[in-house]
């Protein structure tokens, strides 16, 4: 009963990390027509994340050793600088619909790295269940509106940041049975924030303290710092050590669902009914997946 229930509060963290960061997007775009860089939210977002774990995360607790260490690097690298970089780079470069697109195949790399590395083995239906919600993700990132614009440089950047967020996912469950999830998400902050430095010497960040305290920037700010990093990454390493890489990753399909949603509502752009039915798609997908115990040991 007791694991049932945990498994269950695993889901509703891993569908709320999901439903937060599908209006990331939103927030993002409104900071970027503010004149913030990709890399100036990130730095924002993940020092506001930083300075409120402080005060929670275990005083005492240390990495056990250099290795583990280096793992530490690695999350904020994979979960943090270069996902960022490269998903943002991938927009400069190529249509923000197949961005999203290639991004959402995060969940597939995810199943097949913890496959090789976890030990994690997964049965047909949960296949079944990726296959018919990337078709959703298809069909609602285009929202009716089928537009090919191939772009090699971009295509390669946002499979880098797919790739990038299954490697995180996997290292995070590697660690989660030694570490505290607090201890963990930290250390995801405080790398981050460090392996992102020196991108600022390539494209410096430009947005001035009037721009910072105006009331859009703040609030988006807040919202991607408190909600989307602090507490949503909180959520996502619990899920993981709950779920295991795959089954909690599987959940990232509702992304762009939560993205068109929230884009009609605040930046009034229109919904067809082929997305509607994409998002139908998505949602089936999505429970084929999570209805039976995914993971196995092999």
């Amino acid at each position: 009963m007791m694991a049932g229930r945990s498994n269950t509060l695993a889901h509703l963290m891993a569908l709320a990390t999901a439903i937060v960061w599908g209006a990331t997007f939103v927030s993002t775009k409104i900071l970027l027509d503010h004149g913030l860089t990709p890399g100036g939210i990130m730095l924002y977002r993940f020092l506001i994340a930083y300075a409120l774990i402080l005060p929670f995360a275990p005083r005492g607790e240390r990495a056990r050793n250099p290795r583990d260490e280096l793992l530490f690097v690695a999350l904020g690298v994979t979960g943090g600088s270069f996902y960022f970089i490269t998903e943002n780079a991938a927009l400069g470069h190529t249509l923000a619909s197949h961005v999203a697109i290639l991004v959402c195949t995060a969940p597939l790399f995810t199943a097949l790295l913890a496959r090789a590395f976890l030990r994690e083995r997964l049965k047909p239906l949960h296949w079944w269940g990726s296959i018919i919600a990337m078709t959703g993700v298809i069909v609602v990132v285009f929202n009716g509106r089928i537009v090919l614009q191939l772009d090699l440089v971009g295509d390669i950047l946002s499979l880098a940041a797919a790739l990038s967020w299954g490697c995180y996912t996997v290292i995070a469950r590697r660690l989660d049975n030694r570490y505290s999830t607090l201890f963990i998400t930290r250390k995801v902050f405080f790398y981050g924030l460090l392996t992102l430095l020196p991108f600022f010497c390539f494209v410096p960040e430009r947005a001035g303290l009037p721009v910072l305290l105006s009331a859009p920037v703040l609030w988006n700010l807040l919202f991607l710092g408190v909600l989307a990093s602090f507490a949503c990454y909180i959520l996502w390493n619990r899920a993981i050590k709950q779920l295991g890489a795959t089954r909690a990753s599987n959940y990232i399909y509702l992304n762009p669902v939560v993205t068109l949603v929230t884009s009609a509502i605040v930046l009034s752009e229109r919904v067809t009914p082929l997305a509607i039915a994409g998002a139908l798609l998505i949602l089936a997908g999505v429970y084929l997946g999570e209805r039976q115990p995914g993971r196995e040991r092999s």
